[in-house]
């Protein structure tokens, strides 16, 4: 009896390793294969564009900037056979590094093969502390008629070919958007407004300040 118990217990111990080890072999096979089709099909990362900016006022009557903006981002899907589902994006403005508006969450799409995706978010930021010398310095550009802004855009990007879909990749977005005095030599049509407070020493100072042209944005994954 001793022995056929532990010829029981030797087979059943064989059996519990070989279907572990189908197991273990049908991952490996199965990420392989993913991982082949992944390497054969190399899906290029989207390109962002920033098409317009709108900015409607912004006041340094304090040591804080308060601004609203509208911004018009262009994103395009390169590849030929993979889609890209775009998830919890977010789009904030920073100057000199620094965030001056609240981010903004973007509505999560799927974009096709070839596809063009456009959003237009409202951006805004009510007296948002920032040091001292970044609001000197946003007066001093205002004064000399070029402010340079960063538009910028994260989340979180998923890869999709055929009914198969990647896991989360990181998407970071950096759009310049430089604006100009008008009647300036730099070109564009998006005229718009800002009230600096102690711009040039004349207390609250209307100037005119327009985009100067689309850019294109570096985008990391």
């Amino acid at each position: 009896m001793g022995k056929d118990k532990h010829h029981r217990d030797w087979i059943l111990r064989r059996c519990c390793g070989s279907i572990a080890a189908c197991i273990l072999t049908l991952a490996v096979l199965v990420g392989f294969i993913v991982l082949v089709i992944y390497l054969a099909i190399h899906p290029s990362k989207p390109s962002f564009y920033l098409q317009d900016v709108q900015l409607r006022n912004i006041d340094l009557s304090d040591p804080a900037i308060s601004l609203n903006l509208q911004v018009t981002i262009a994103s395009r899907n390169p590849n030929d056979r993979v889609g890209v589902y775009y998830k919890t994006l977010h789009v904030f403005t920073t100057y000199r590094e620094e965030p001056i508006t609240v981010p903004v969450e973007l509505p999560a799409i799927y974009q096709g093969h070839k596809d063009v995706s456009v959003w237009s978010p409202v951006m805004s930021g009510e007296s948002v502390p920032v040091g001292q010398y970044v609001a000197d310095a946003m007066k001093q550009d205002i004064a000399a008629g070029y402010v340079l802004l960063h538009v910028k855009v994260d989340g979180r990007v998923k890869w999709k070919v055929g009914s198969w879909v990647s896991g989360g990749y990181h998407l970071f977005v950096t759009c310049p958007a430089l604006l100009a005095a008008s009647g300036g030599n730099v070109g564009g049509a998006f005229a718009m407004s800002a009230t600096a407070g102690g711009v040039g020493g004349a207390g609250n100072a209307t100037v005119s300040l327009k985009f100067a042209q689309a850019a294109d944005c570096t985008v990391d994954v």
